[in-house]
């Protein structure tokens, strides 16, 4: 069991949990992640570690409630525990002084891509973070990132904060100032990877993406992380989670990532459900 040592919303439906892991904080490197159930017939789930400390023994995830579990893990507190946690899986973010980094990332991608932006400002880069939500709620950890690099662009659907537009609109006014990355890392849901990886693949600026494939096992056994990357099969699990996103096979992805949405989101729905009956049963019992 693993304690949950604090647990607060940063955004509309989305939580930063710091949980007790010691072995895992001694261990985890930029770019890694963890798989955790949160109870013992629970399914588990990959989420990449934001943060750590291996003196005090923490690690950091930050989790959205898209489905089910993810749901399930918003309503726990500090003082709660985890029933299994492991990790660190995947390799770590390979980190050189390329030049000028540049991070993109969207809505709980930032906090994924704040310790490779950290470390590539350690490395000697110089460091540009552009992050993208649908609106200003929904922007996650740009003073975190803001103190580890250079500069940061924020990039809105609708204009409430930063640029009006998409994440690649703002890469573009970066182009067109006449700056040309000597490394790209892209972080978010997957169209938003694709369309950075496409944009970029003419004007040969090197990306690197990380690919949120579904998982069981984490230690390539179960094939459920399978992608296409460069013409051959890779397992996201063991082989990344990043890739070069010029060779990714988004579309073959993406389809594979909705092969069980109708299941997802009848399970998601169950459980909102019950949600609300035990939330109904709480207020009846106070009203006594």
């Amino acid at each position: 069991m693993y304690k949950i040592i604090s647990a607060d919303f940063i955004a509309p439906n989305v939580k930063s949990f710091i949980i007790e892991a010691p072995l895992i904080a001694k261990k985890r490197k930029a770019g890694q992640f963890i798989i955790l159930r949160v109870h013992d017939k629970g399914e588990r789930i990959p989420i990449t570690i934001a943060d750590s400390s291996a003196e005090e023994g923490w690690i950091n995830i930050i989790v959205q409630g898209l489905g089910k579990t993810s749901a399930h893990l918003n309503t726990l507190e500090a003082g709660e525990h985890l029933q299994d946690l492991v990790g660190p899986l995947g390799l770590p973010t390979h980190i050189e002084n390329w030049g000028t980094l540049v991070c993109i990332s969207g809505g709980v991608g930032t906090a994924e891509a704040l310790p490779i932006a950290a470390a590539g400002k350690a490395a000697g880069n110089r460091v540009i973070s552009i992050i993208g939500a649908r609106n200003q709620d929904l922007i996650i950890a740009e003073s975190q990132m803001a103190e580890v690099v250079d500069e940061v662009r924020i990039s809105t659907d609708d204009g409430s904060a930063g640029r009006k537009g998409l994440v690649t609109d703002v890469l573009q006014d970066l182009i067109n100032e006449g700056l040309k990355p000597d490394m790209i890392v892209a972080i978010g849901p997957l169209p938003m990877m694709a369309a950075v990886s496409n944009q970029t693949r003419d004007m040969e600026i090197p990306t690197m993406v990380s690919l949120n494939a579904i998982m069981v096992d984490g230690t390539g056994m179960c094939g459920a992380c399978r992608a296409t990357v460069g013409g051959k099969t890779v397992f996201v699990c063991v082989e990344g989670p990043e890739f070069d996103g010029h060779l990714v096979d988004f579309k073959e992805l993406g389809m594979r990532q909705k092969m069980y949405k109708k299941q997802e989101e009848e399970s998601h729905k169950c459980f909102l459900e019950k949600q609300m009956k035990k939330i109904k049963a709480e207020a009846m019992l106070e009203e006594v």
